[in-house]
């Protein structure tokens, strides 16, 4: 059973279940453990919270920009469509703004959000994660908690909200994922 989830945009987890995107990009929300703005990954398995808190069609390349759902009021419910797996060796710090133009086809963000993202507090480090993600064989429709509420990457989920993992697919097969993670290290390390 997989207990925590990742905070994460709809159109973000809808474009890393159809194999559309393989990267995260993490700096921390307000409320993180280590403190504001530090994220930290504590978690290699997680289900993936569609959120819609930040999201905005003009911060997506123009493709993308149509898929931006705008929340009718506020929604008691979230979806669960499934989960990622995260290897050790998948986490990167990203030290220069070039290491992302090279990786340009795996993200959906545009060039002035991937600046937005190295310029917001550049103290703290940006991180680039290679996100293996996995359909759940049966999505898990979830109440609203107040506890899932509010500027954070992790939210543990309650007891009867626990993702049962069985059955699920990987979106990508093992090799083409494995190439992705290679072209990732190389443009990181030359970064």
């Amino acid at each position: 059973m997989i207990t925590v989830a990742l905070k994460e945009w709809l159109v973000v987890c809808n474009l890393l279940f159809e194999g559309k995107m393989t990267i995260l990009l993490r700096k921390g929300g307000i409320h993180e453990d280590a403190g504001p703005g530090k994220f930290t990954l504590s978690h290699y398995k997680f289900a993936l919270f569609p959120t819609w808190e930040h999201q905005r069609g003009f911060r997506l390349k123009s493709e993308y920009r149509g898929r931006v759902e705008a929340p009718e009021g506020v929604s008691d419910h979230v979806r669960i469509e499934g989960f990622a797996q995260i290897d050790s060796g998948c986490v990167w710090r990203v030290r220069g703004r070039e290491a992302m133009g090279a990786l340009d086809d795996l993200h959906c963000w545009t060039p002035d959000q991937i600046n937005k993202r190295f310029h917001y507090k550049p103290d703290q480090p940006l991180y680039l994660i290679a996100v293996r993600a996995y359909r759940l064989a049966c999505p898990r429709t979830l109440e609203h908690d107040v506890t899932y509420a509010g500027c954070r990457s992790w939210v543990e989920l309650r007891a009867d909200d626990q993702i049962d993992e069985s059955g699920a697919t990987a979106v990508l097969e093992e090799d083409v994922f494995d190439s992705v993670v290679k072209r990732i290290r190389l443009a990181c390390e030359r970064s």
